[in-house]
């Protein structure tokens, strides 16, 4: 898609994120939130972390691949985001909040 000289998209895409939220619904059944970053507890550099909730809050087990591409997608969607805190993306609504937000919002 054409940029104008401001960098902006000629035609931005207000519904991209929308249609990921369905596509990933579909992907993954019963999945409610994907957590995202790029830093993986368990590694030490910079590697593609996802972590899947259902409605109640419980980890989903997903292969590798799956997880995977999940969060690749999600990271096209929003590359300007960054991804070295992490971020969830609430599949119900088709949005993406920093993490460290969404548990100050809990209260913890």
């Amino acid at each position: 898609m054409l940029a104008t000289p401001s960098g902006n998209l000629a035609c931005p895409d207000d519904d991209r994120p929308r249609r990921l939220a369905a596509q990933l619904a579909d992907m993954i059944p019963g999945a409610a939130t994907i957590r995202v970053s790029l830093t993986d507890p368990t590694q030490t550099w910079l590697h593609l972390y996802a972590i899947v909730k259902d409605e109640a809050g419980r980890t989903m087990d997903l292969g590798r691949p799956t997880a995977r591409v999940a969060a690749r997608w999600i990271l096209r969607v929003w590359p300007e985001v960054d991804w070295m805190r992490p971020h969830t993306f609430c599949l119900a609504d088709a949005t993406l909040t920093r993490s460290d937000l969404v548990a100050a919002e809990r209260g913890r």
